[in-house]
Parts: C-alpha cells; structure tokens; sequence
C-alpha cells in the first residue's frame, strides 16, 4: 500500500495509504524517522535532499527529519510552516511557498537555509527553482528574488535589471536560466556551467522551452531549433547533432 517513495543520498521514505510514513537507510541521514514517527500523519507529499526529509502533511504543516543542520530540523521555523503549498530544495537546505505567497526557509545557510536577507522581497511568489545551493524565486510581478551561495546562482545582481517580465526558471547545478514574456533568456550563475550565456545570446529568441542538464542548458526555440550552452561534456557543446 505504498503510495509514492522518496529517496535522500542514503535513504528512503515512502508514504503509506493510510498517510503515514516509513524509512530504512543510513539511519542518521533520513533513514530513521522514529523521532518524529508521531507527527508522520495524513502525509501528502515527501521531498528528500542530500541527508534530510520533508513531509507536507494534510494540514498544510511540515515534519522534517535527518541531519539537523542540513535541513532535518525545521523547528526554528516550525511556527511559520502553515498552510504550506509546495517545496523545493537544494542539497542541503529546503524552501516552503506558503499559500500567502511568502517563503519559508532553513537548513544549512550557505545552501540557501537562511532567506532573511531578502524575505522582505519574498512575497507573492509563483515558483522556486533550485541549484545545488542557491534558489530562485519567480514573483507575481514577474521578478526575481534570489539567494543562497552566490557562486551557485544565489546572486543575480548583475543581471537584475533583465530578470524582469520572467514567465519560467529552471535550473542547473550552479547556474539559472530564466525565460521572460518575449521569449528571450537570461542567465547567472558560474559562467562556465551555464550561467554565461553571450556565445550563443543572439540564437536564443523566441524561446519555447528550457531544460537543464548538471551543468548545460538546451533550449527549444519556435521554428523547433535547439540550442545549447555550458560546460561541453555535459551537453553544452550540441554542434555534433547540429545537422
């Protein structure tokens, strides 16, 4: 009667049909739940990271467990995590959308754990894209918030005056690539990974669609062209299926 199975580094939880919740693995890392097996009730939804869990329970409240600092413990917070609509997270760190539009974080602070530099900006938000150790927030507005380690994506400064009018963002493993209204994209992080764009910056317009690999990005644009940029052996170089 397992419903859906979540995985961590070392360890798994999977929700049962009666909404409770069961864990083998790495004992410390997420695979032993019993500190919290009472409050592992009428769980909806399971997200698993490097060495923790978190579960969104029917109420709209989160349980979290694993390795306390890396996002196991969310008791800091645990009065802010009401009516929580979704969750996203890097490898060590997780963030709550709550239904108000705000955001909800903790975990380790370099991995985007600590949002209070700019909770102030953080409010109607509409999605959250994470790299390994930065998020990115996409607000009603159309503007960006972003925080975290600045080398993974968590400081967007320098594009900031583009990311403006942004419909989608997905993510890399250091690097962000945001579509706006018009189509055209912007992109920060590590240059190198996919977060420097210019090489290929006059090829991407009317850009239908972004995915990303750990460390390269590919574009569908209108007339059905693909385009790519980042690291080479990760997918950035596609010259060789150009043809």
């Amino acid at each position: 009667n397992v419903h859906q199975i979540e995985a961590a580094s070392t360890a798994f939880a999977a929700i049962l049909a009666d909404g409770s919740v069961i864990t083998w693995g790495d004992a410390e890392r997420g695979g032993d739940c019993s500190a919290v097996q009472d409050q592992l009730r009428n769980v909806k939804q399971i997200l698993g990271i490097f060495w923790a869990f978190a579960a969104i329970l029917a109420d709209g409240s989160v349980v979290a467990w694993g390795v306390p600092y890396f996002g196991g413990d969310c008791w800091e917070v645990e009065d802010q995590l009401r009516n929580v609509q979704q969750i996203q997270a890097t490898t060590c760190a997780f963030a709550a959308i709550l239904a108000d539009g705000s955001v909800v974080s903790w975990g380790d602070p370099e991995s985007g754990g600590d949002s209070s530099a700019v909770q102030c900006q953080l409010g109607h938000v509409c999605q959250i894209q994470a790299t390994s150790q930065a998020f990115a927030a996409v607000l009603k507005d159309g503007s960006v918030v972003t925080w975290g380690n600045p080398y993974a994506g968590g400081d967007s400064t320098a594009v900031e005056d583009q990311l403006k009018h942004v419909q989608q963002v997905q993510a890399a493993g250091r690097a962000f690539a945001a579509i706006r209204t018009d189509r055209s994209v912007v992109t920060w992080g590590i240059p190198h990974v996919g977060g420097d764009s210019s090489a290929v910056q006059d090829q991407l317009k009317h850009v239908q669609q972004v995915q990303a690999s750990g460390f390269a990005f590919a574009v569908i644009c209108q007339e059905g062209s693909v385009v790519t940029w980042g690291r080479p052996d990760a997918g950035g170089d596609s010259s060789a299926v150009q043809d």
